[in-house]
């Protein structure tokens, strides 16, 4: 693979490896060239497979395939999303889609919240649900065996005990949801089969076998499920060259 001729002095310090890769959060960073401040990191838009976020006209699209049962999701979503936020999908240089992965029953619930509502509030669902994986999914360890294999059926009644006994439910109430339509949207069998599908059809689109996974421009990256892989590929695509 070819190397850029010449990079920014930013760059070349961002280069270091991944210990530099919080440089991404900066706005000053090295990615460049940067165009106006924009608000493109807010707008997004329900998709057939999952949400939309950033500028609709970006020349790239990176689709993030993640468990909400996933700690290295979890990871990711504390550490790469906010980087991406700030110097990629604001300018509006980038789009991202993230798309669901149900990996058991714990999962199809989580996500039917995720996706519970208007669109635009996604963000909001998404990261209060992913970063507070650590406290419910511990909860969940330490369940009963028996209220555990309920959850893992998936059922409407498996996914309304889990929705509960973990606070899943409470947690979006809290940010001002309805707790009415929350228990309708994980009573929904047809959206729960619909994200069943949409899950067989990215395995057999894209072969995602771990999470995180990612594409970029509809091509699965191989080997790459953490922020640590993700950083240097785009790093390279983002930062400046010479002409």
């Amino acid at each position: 693979m070819m190397k850029p001729l010449l990079f920014t002095a930013a760059a070349l310090a961002l280069a270091a490896g991944v210990a530099s890769a919080q440089d991404l959060s900066r706005p000053d960073s090295s990615f460049a060239p940067k165009p106006k401040a924009g608000n493109w990191q807010n707008t997004v838009e329900r998709t057939e497979r999952g949400h939309l976020i950033g500028n609709p006209e970006a020349k790239t699209t990176l689709v993030e395939f993640i468990s909400y049962t996933c700690p290295h999701c979890a990871d990711f979503a504390a550490r790469g999303e906010p980087a991406l936020d700030v110097v990629l999908l604001g300018p509006g240089k980038i789009r991202t889609e993230v798309r669901p992965v149900i990996r058991n029953g714990l999962d199809l619930a989580v996500t039917l919240l995720a996706n519970c509502g208007d669109p635009a509030q996604f963000k909001v669902r998404h990261r209060t649900l992913i970063l507070a994986q650590a406290d419910w999914l511990d909860k969940a360890r330490l369940a009963p065996q028996s209220q555990q294999a309920i959850w893992q059926r998936g059922d409407r009644a498996g996914r309304q005990n889990a929705a509960s006994a973990l606070g899943l439910t409470a947690m979006l109430a809290a940010k001002g949801q309805s707790k009415a339509e929350l228990d309708a949207c994980i009573a929904n069998d047809a959206a729960a089969q619909k994200l069943l599908r949409n899950d067989e059809a990215d395995a057999a689109e894209f072969g995602v076998t771990s999470t995180p996974s990612f594409a970029m421009d509809g091509k699965l990256l191989a080997e790459v499920h953490s922020w640590e892989a993700l950083y240097p590929l785009l790093r390279d695509r983002f930062t400046a060259k010479a002409d």
